[in-house]
């Protein structure tokens, strides 16, 4: 299902709530104003809804975006992590990739002055030892020396894999309006 927001518009959009700093910054006062999160426990997933309210989506993801972002969640949790957040944050190693996730998350909104984020999403490859499996990279850019606090976040959700013929299925059922009344 992951693969639907591998949609440059749909990039386009979140990256303009976090990118540049400027938008970032604008990003930050309205979670802080906001009543629906508190930026400081905040987890990814949460904040996006907030910032650009899911119906507003291009191609209709947003439809799909609880479903996808909890699947995504549930399998980063299962994978350990041995990374560090970031090289100023060394000493600091998030038990799973979603912990990792979380706190790269949060250690961007929360800095001073926050860092912008540049998101991708892709695929997993279909012959990917992992290929059914969520996966994060995340690339921090430093300004002056990989000690100093990062000035970029480069984020990329690789979802999984997932065959042509189910891709189109997914996307139908995205599109379909709820017969739940």
């Amino acid at each position: 299902m992951g693969g639907i927001y591998n949609d440059e518009q749909f990039k386009e959009l979140m990256n303009s709530n976090y990118y540049p700093l400027d938008n970032m910054k604008r990003s930050v006062a309205k979670l802080k104003a906001s009543d629906q999160i508190d930026i400081h426990t905040m987890e990814y997933g949460q904040y996006q809804p907030i910032l650009t309210p899911t119906e507003t989506w291009p191609s209709g993801v947003g439809k799909a975006w609880y479903r996808s972002v909890g699947q995504a969640r549930i399998q980063l949790s299962a994978q350990p992590n041995t990374k560090p957040l970031s090289n100023d944050e060394h000493v600091v190693v998030p038990s799973t990739k979603c912990a990792l996730l979380d706190a790269s998350a949060r250690k961007c909104f929360n800095s001073e002055p926050p860092i912008p984020i540049l998101i991708d999403v892709m695929e997993q490859k279909e012959d990917a030892p992992d290929a059914d499996l969520h996966d994060i990279r995340l690339v921090w850019e430093y300004g002056d020396g990989d000690r100093k606090a990062p000035t970029l976040l480069r984020l990329t959700m690789v979802c999984p894999y997932k065959p042509a013929a189910r891709k189109a299925a997914s996307l139908v059922d995205t599109h379909l309006p709820s017969t739940n009344k």
